[in-house]
């Protein structure tokens, strides 16, 4: 599975079970555009292990206020629909899957 475009209606569901990894981003975001092809990577490389998802702040933006996004792009990772770690900024792919690794090995 690639990235899955969530919404707040189907959210909570997507990511109850299970590593969850959701990157908040907007079109008008500079930094969110570099970050989108390592989003695509990360989802290539895990999607069958983990749900990698995208959320679109201004689409949704009550999932936004929900996680407490300041500023984007914000990477969020969950386990079971529990917030455990979040990335803010733009960071060297090896970040993301250093944090993805870890959980996928606890």
């Amino acid at each position: 599975m690639s990235v899955l475009h969530l919404t707040t209606a189907a959210f909570d569901e997507a990511t109850a079970d299970g590593i969850s990894m959701v990157d908040f981003w907007a079109e008008w975001c500079g930094p969110c555009k570099l970050l989108a092809p390592v989003i695509e990577t990360l989802g290539e490389q895990y999607g069958e292990q983990i749900l990698v998802g995208k959320v679109n702040v201004d689409d949704e933006p009550e999932l936004a206020r929900r996680f407490g996004v300041m500023s984007i792009p914000t990477v969020v990772f969950l386990r079971d629909g529990v917030e455990f770690d979040r990335k803010v900024g733009l960071m060297p792919i090896e970040n993301y899957q250093e944090t993805l690794q870890e959980s996928l090995s606890e």
